[in-house]
């Protein structure tokens, strides 16, 4: 089950965890469609509900993932620890750090940080 919750400007879908897991594109298509459904303008997704190709690059999950919420003029937070991911991916490390700079697609340690980026307190 997701929940919306207001921070700062944003609407976040914050996903559950255990929710299913995102392996393909059409598994981001049902999240835009939920997240639009509930009028929210960003989605938080667990690191959990990541299947691993999304950490490799070259699998093409990743960029498909990202490209179908933008699209929809929507922003993703990734949320969790992906140190080892990226401490093991130059591409991987460089893409986080692009994202973050630029803002639609964000990679955050946790709903704290991500309420800090966006400027407000989750609910506030």
């Amino acid at each position: 089950m997701a929940e919306l919750v207001v921070m700062g400007a944003e609407r976040v879908l914050v996903c559950d965890a255990d929710g299913p897991l995102i392996d393909a594109e059409a598994r981001a298509t049902d999240l835009v469609g939920e997240a639009l459904s509930v009028a929210a303008t960003m989605i938080a997704l667990p690191t959990q509900r990541l299947a691993p190709d999304f950490f490799s690059l070259r699998s093409g999950l990743a960029g498909a993932v990202a490209q179908k919420v933008v699209n929809y003029r929507l922003r993703l937070a990734v949320i969790g620890d992906i140190g080892a991911q990226a401490a093991a991916s130059a591409p991987l490390r460089d893409w986080v750090i692009e994202s973050n700079r630029r803002g639609e697609v964000l990679f955050m340690p946790d709903l704290a940080a991500l309420a800090g980026r966006l400027g407000g307190a989750p609910g506030t």
